[in-house]
């Protein structure tokens, strides 16, 4: 029995010269396929880095530009800065250029409703926002309108909040409620304020908005 373990032995090298001998064999045959999957797998690496080097160096422009557009803004140059913040716009970075939107909306920048309405579309269809964000722009951009259009359209602006659950969806029957109290037209004023009542966890800033409105309307 011992002898036959014995005399085993002298396989183990002839194995390991098995293995290395179809290791060799192998990079032989496959060696041009391994060199150009690592300069391939390199050339990833590097194009991926500088990918990041060039998107964070782009965010750090476009920051420096939305600063400057508000010291224009600041300063009372509303053409640079409204330039500047159309050039963001026109970048299509999902914070800026919805951040430079917000402000052309908040400091009443742009000339007319086309050109916002311009502007609003370049933005929905250029970036990927999630739902709620999309109903954001919605509303802000129904505030801008509010002084334009009529109020069928408006409320047609606002129909996929308002025939939703969005968070916004308060917000937009506040805007049609003081909408219609500025039109004198109090009974749809009314029905937009009361609307609200029938939300739940309704944020109390606005509660107090519709509850004071309709008291008003009440009185009158």
């Amino acid at each position: 029995m011992n002898e036959n373990i014995f005399e085993a032995k002298p396989d183990l090298p002839s194995k390991k010269k098995s293995k290395l001998l179809i290791v060799k064999n192998f990079y032989t045959q496959y060696r041009v396929l391994v060199f150009s999957f690592l300069l391939i797998l390199v050339a990833v690496l590097v194009s991926w880095s500088l990918y990041l080097d060039n998107k964070k160096n782009k965010e750090i422009l476009l920051s420096e530009k939305y600063i400057q557009s508000k010291i224009y803004l600041e300063e009372n140059n509303k053409k640079k800065g409204k330039n500047l913040l159309k050039e963001i716009i026109y970048e299509n970075n999902l914070t800026y250029s919805t951040l430079s939107f917000f402000l052309v909306i908040n400091q009443d920048l742009a000339d007319n409703k086309e050109e916002l309405t311009i502007l609003f579309e370049h933005l929905l269809k250029n970036n990927k926002f999630s739902k709620e964000e999309k109903n954001l722009l919605i509303y802000k951009k129904a505030i801008f309108d509010a002084n334009y259009i009529n109020e069928s359209d408006l409320i047609d602006s606002l129909k996929p909040i308002l025939n939703s659950d969005s968070m916004w969806k308060p917000h937009s029957l506040i805007l049609l409620g003081d909408y219609f109290v500025s039109k004198n037209e109090k009974i749809k004023a009314k029905e937009f304020y009361q609307k609200l009542f029938t939300i739940n966890n309704l944020p109390n800033d606005l509660y107090k908005h519709a509850s004071l409105q309709l008291s008003i309307i009440g009185n009158e």
